[in-house]
């Protein structure tokens, strides 16, 4: 398999670019303070700046040597592990502050839109570099960061769950060809709920507990979503706890936009008998551009990271047009398109069809890949 180029060694210059995420704290706090119009500062700055700076700075091509050592990562990664406390405190800074604060409803709207625009582009996108990894300092700052996001479950939905079915009828997250959005989001809100139960049910049941067996984490993640409810209210009372809803619910907006665009319309073959290909780059949509890579720590590397889920953000490899479907913007101009179902099938699904082409041309009839009705797999 043909790599692109080894970058330069790791510099300060390499590193200080993924710590992109910190510049929209202070510009929340900016937005709090002054109220009016400036929660569009960090707004704007998500989804239009960085699109502007992948526009001046391009596609990066190059890949640090996948077999770097692990401890010449420790700045790349400081980021992800400072990230929780910061969050928390902005979250409910923010909330306390609101509450004792002039502003309007609109003005608190548009704030809170902001603060949920930063904790699912940025929160739960480090939550998920976090959850990826073995040490327990890492698992427990993602649940936190899950917790402010009200969606615990995508811990143990997307390990036990997307990673293992991925492009089969059993992966929930997996957009199906010329399904749109909204009837996406709806089907995923309700269905990777239930597959994460049950998939720590079936994970305990091999031990021979039950499900209500305290080991399984879904008691920790309702002990920490009910936390986090308990803090609101008490610093702001019903008002609080509307708004930490509301921020959440943005933050899961943007997490399941994103996971739309990841995967629209790719599927594995079927091989008979309920059994898949292995992933391979092929099976996500890969994207370049720059500057949001750096904002989003190299999620838009997806194909590489499906293809080894165990890789750290640093180390995620880029593949060419050749192995891997390229999007043809970044995530910010993608999510957006996908709002319009007629404009996301008019860009998206001849991108589809071409892909069906180069990898399976053998496969004649995909209406059962189209509805999702292949055999549903067992784990393999």
């Amino acid at each position: 398999m043909s790599m692109p180029s080894k970058a330069s060694p790791i510099s300060f210059l390499s590193i200080a670019p993924y710590w992109a995420g910190l510049v929209l704290v202070p510009m929340v706090a900016y937005a709090a303070i002054w109220g009016g119009w400036w929660f569009l500062l960090p707004v704007l700055t998500v989804w239009v700046l960085f699109t502007v700076l992948d526009k001046i700075f391009g596609l990066n091509k190059a890949n640090l040597d996948p077999e770097t050592d692990q401890r010449e990562l420790f700045w790349y990664e400081l980021v992800t592990l400072i990230w929780a406390p910061i969050q928390f405190a902005l979250i409910f800074a923010v909330i306390w502050y609101t509450g004792q604060s002039a502003l309007t409803f609109w003005e608190k709207v548009g704030l809170f839109y902001a603060v949920g625009l930063v904790t699912g582009a940025v929160g739960i996108n480090y939550a998920h570099e976090l959850m990826h990894k073995s040490d327990k300092l890492s698992r427990n700052l993602a649940d936190w960061l899950l917790a402010m996001a009200f969606y615990s479950h995508f811990r143990s939905e997307h390990l036990l769950v997307h990673h293992v079915y991925v492009g089969t009828p059993r992966d929930a997250v997996t957009a199906r060809y010329n399904e749109n959005f909204h009837r996406f989001f709806l089907r995923v809100i309700v269905a990777c709920a239930k597959s994460a139960f049950r998939a720590e049910k079936e994970r305990l049941a091999k031990k021979n507990l039950p499900w209500y067996d305290l080991s399984n984490p879904f008691f920790l993640y309702w002990g920490l979503q009910a936390l986090m409810l308990v803090l609101a209210f008490a610093l702001a009372g019903w008002e609080g706890i509307a708004l930490f809803l509301f921020q959440a619910y943005t933050a899961i907006l943007i997490l399941e936009l994103i996971n739309y665009v990841e995967h629209y319309g790719l599927t594995r073959k079927h091989l008979g008998g309920g059994k898949y290909e292995h992933v391979k780059p092929h099976h996500s949509w890969n994207a370049g551009h720059t500057a949001t890579n750096w904002l989003l720590i190299n999620l838009q590397r997806h194909s590489d990271h499906h293809y080894k889920p165990g890789r750290a953000y640093p180390l995620l490899q880029t593949y060419p047009a050749s192995e891997a479907p390229q999007l043809p913007f970044g995530y910010a101009i993608m999510a957006w398109t996908a709002v319009f179902p007629t404009l996301w099938r008019r860009l998206m699904n001849p991108k589809v069809r071409k892909w069906r082409e180069m990898y399976y041309p053998e496969i004649q009839d995909w209406s059962a890949y189209n509805k999702a009705r292949n055999p549903i797999s067992a784990k393999y």
